[in-house]
């Protein structure tokens, strides 16, 4: 399989400008990630890394390939994506753009896992359920 994409074309795709580090605080805390932990004696002590990511946002319309290079893309870049759906046909899109982004990033020796969760967003004062995949390396 020969999809590499060196230049990506966001016109499909919906990145949210106003997105903050980390994405929704309230429902999403990463915090800082431990890397280790070493214990001297009595005392212990935490090695962390902040742990940033992209959002992007998938409509039940968006194409899978384009919304897969922009995942691929964001990973390479950053380290990790999140990607964003709302609706049955939104997280179809999304699953299968995770899916084909995966082949993309292992074309560069990147292994990507997708770690899938339910989020709570608001929209128009309304609340309503989304699907939040993390993409990243294993």
């Amino acid at each position: 399989m020969d999809r590499f994409f060196s230049k990506l074309d966001l016109r499909d795709i919906k990145i949210n400008p106003d997105a903050s580090f980390p994405p929704d605080e309230e429902a999403y805390d990463p915090g800082e990630a431990p890397l280790a932990t070493y214990t001297n004696g009595d005392s212990t002590e935490t090695l962390t890394q902040e742990r940033r990511s992209e959002v992007l946002k998938v409509s039940a319309r968006s194409r899978p390939s384009a919304v897969a290079g922009a995942i691929a893309g964001v990973v390479r870049e950053s380290g990790r994506a999140e990607v964003q759906a709302i609706g049955a046909g939104a997280t179809n899109q999304a699953v299968k753009a995770v899916a084909i982004a995966r082949d993309y990033l292992l074309e560069t020796g990147i292994e990507a896992v997708c770690l899938p969760a339910f989020i709570d967003v608001q929209i128009d004062e309304e609340n309503r359920t989304a699907i939040r995949l993390i993409v990243e390396p294993r």
